[in-house]
């Protein structure tokens, strides 16, 4: 089924249509009629490349959540999948891999983006339909569904300005940026420095390789050092993986008194919420991102256009004009977790409110 090339380009429709056809299931759910051009045609290979297994996020969400929209859409198709536990070699191992074993389309979650444009290349001139997800691989991608990574940091840097409330004017930021191979945190950083802009000076910023909780913990570390316990006023944290590590180093130092905001909405960082340790995080609903992927993978494996499932563009360091999806994501705090992660049943109460939280969560009315 390999004779697949790039379809048309970006959408006309509304992104509403988009997740609305998702929901339904129209392009290969329900009864046979639904099912035009696909099981009918024997399915195929679709492959799935994630970046890490650092954090429960890919394992636990993503990949169940495209694995079973697949099977939704496509049941005679088969996923073959890959975890690079965040090294770009082995993945570049599995995506030839993938290529010699004959998949027809390639779902790729990019440990290094900036390494991928060669791999890229191959598959398009074998046939091969690459979705980029999450990150935008370089190369001639065929289609991207992400969320909107400079909103992101637009709302991680309005919601530190928030938090500081009246203090907000003139206070110093302490900055740990996401990894520089992973072109979202790049996007993060921009947004939230075009936020914080003339109301707050950055007086410390670093770049974390990896993403690595361990290492955000020596940099701020380095931080508390270079500044002083009170040399700064707020700490903006790329993820809420790293806002581990930065929140130990301020409490080991004895601070206490300063927001810290993260994103991903990961459990460990809504439970730090709702203890106080850290004041916010960015909610982007896995379910949604990845499902539109992976409808966007069936029509490719079917040589169907997509075009009302990507009315976004996007740019990468190799190509312009990406047909994308670029979904919206929202602030979470602890006035705001009930009517997110939990209206979403991403999280329930329960799964936040363990024997170790329970009586903060009682304290703040959430169980």
């Amino acid at each position: 089924m390999r004779q697949h090339k790039r379809l048309a380009g970006f959408g006309v429709a509304s992104l509403s249509l988009a997740l609305a056809l998702t929901a339904c299931g129209e392009a290969g759910g329900g009864d046979d009629d639904d099912n035009e051009g696909g099981g009918g045609d024997g399915g195929g290979t679709i492959g799935l490349l994630l970046p890490e297994d650092r954090t429960t996020r890919y394992e636990s969400f993503d990949r169940p959540f495209i694995e079973g929209k697949i099977g939704e859409l496509c049941p005679d198709c088969t996923v073959q999948y890959n975890n690079a536990s965040e090294d770009a070699n082995l993945q570049k191992q599995q995506f030839d891999a993938m290529l010699t074993d004959g998949v027809d389309v390639i779902i790729l979650d990019a440990v290094d983006a900036s390494t991928t444009s060669t791999w890229v290349e191959e598959a398009d001139a074998e046939g091969v339909p690459v979705v980029a997800y999450d990150r935008l691989a370089e190369g001639p991608i065929d289609a991207y569904v992400s969320y909107d990574n400079e909103r992101v940091g637009e709302l991680q840097g309005q919601a530190l300005l928030d938090a500081l409330g009246d203090e907000a004017e003139g206070s110093r930021v302490v900055m740990i940026n996401g990894s520089p191979t992973d072109p979202n945190a790049a996007q993060f950083k921009s947004g939230a420095e075009s936020v914080l802009e003339g109301t707050a000076e950055i007086v410390f910023s670093q770049d974390i390789d990896g993403w690595d909780a361990a290492l955000a913990n020596e940099e701020m570390n380095a931080a508390i050092d270079s500044l002083g316990a009170d040399g700064f006023d707020a700490v903006y944290v790329a993820n809420d993986g790293m806002g581990a590590g930065v929140i130990n180093a301020l409490e080991a130092a004895g601070i206490s008194d300063v927001p810290v905001g993260g994103q991903d909405a990961e459990l460990a960082g809504l439970q730090r919420i709702v203890t106080g340790a850290q004041t916010f995080s960015i909610y982007k609903a896995l379910q949604p991102e990845a499902e539109i992927t992976a409808e966007v993978a069936v029509r490719l494996l079917r040589g169907e256009d997509f075009a009302e499932l990507t009315p976004d563009s996007a740019d990468s360091a190799t190509d312009e004009g990406i047909p994308s999806t670029l979904l919206e994501p929202v602030p979470v705090t602890l006035d705001t977790i009930e009517d997110t992660v939990i209206a979403d049943e991403f999280y329930a109460p329960a799964d936040i409110c363990t024997a170790e939280f329970a009586d903060a969560c009682q304290e703040v009315g959430l169980g």
